[in-house]
């Protein structure tokens, strides 16, 4: 996992003016924490604005592993390529925690990007970015090891969703499973176990069932094992 320097998101790009008009084409929707929105290889004909909460973007590999591929926030445009080409679902789009977002039918979308070249562009310059982080993130896992990414990693999830407790410690409440970090590292959940027992034991994190804390000595040593990724 590498640090990801992320663009302003898809609908605070947008202007005022644009993002009302896109709102009169869709349909608000909401999704309780663990609904699935899209399911991979499913045909659905709709884009989708998150305007609030967070979805995990999967997809299935051999052996019934799940590697995830990213997590999105509010204002980011996903299920973008289906709506863009036209085919199949590549991932499947799960809610971490409850969802607010805007529906939009393919036709509609597509209509919107022909007749605004500000969004057209604006999508343009997210899918770049977003084959630019799956290729540092492919690079990341064949250079580093499991330590650094997840030091990274941990990092960036205290940075986005992370509270800053009295103590200097970092809690983090986003319902990732150990199967799903393991799955965002691209790595077994055997050796991502034993990375976090280790870290346990130094007293660098606190783990919950669905949470996990970052303890102050934990941020000074998982900021030097970011560092130590980062320097190579």
């Amino acid at each position: 996992m590498v640090p990801v320097h992320r663009r302003t998101p898809f609908w605070y790009a947008l202007s005022e003016e644009r993002r009302a008009e896109l709102r009169g084409l869709g349909v608000l929707r909401g999704y309780p924490a663990e609904a699935v929105l899209v399911h991979e290889r499913d045909d659905s004909d709709f884009v989708i604005v998150l305007l609030d909460g967070c979805v995990k973007v999967s997809a299935d590999a051999r052996r019934g592993y799940q590697a995830i591929l990213a997590l999105r926030d509010a204002g980011d445009l996903v299920g973008e390529l289906a709506g863009v080409d036209g085919g199949g679902r590549s991932a499947t789009l799960t809610a971490l925690t409850p969802v607010e977002a805007l529906v939009v039918p393919v036709d509609r979308f597509r209509a919107f990007l022909k007749g605004c070249p500000e969004a057209a562009e604006i999508v343009q310059r997210m899918v770049s970015s977003r084959l630019r982080e799956a290729d540092r993130q492919r690079a990341a896992t064949g250079a580093e090891s499991v330590a650094q990414r997840l030091a990274v990693l941990l990092l960036d999830l205290g940075r986005r969703y992370g509270v800053r407790e009295d103590g200097g410690g970092v809690l983090i409440e986003l319902p990732l499973s150990q199967s799903d970090l393991a799955g965002l590292l691209l790595t077994s959940q055997r050796t991502l176990v034993r990375t976090l027992e280790k870290w346990r034991a130094a007293g660098w994190v606190v783990t919950g069932r669905r949470s996990m804390l970052i303890t102050p000595a934990g941020r000074v040593a998982l900021t030097a094992q970011s560092r130590i990724q980062m320097s190579r």
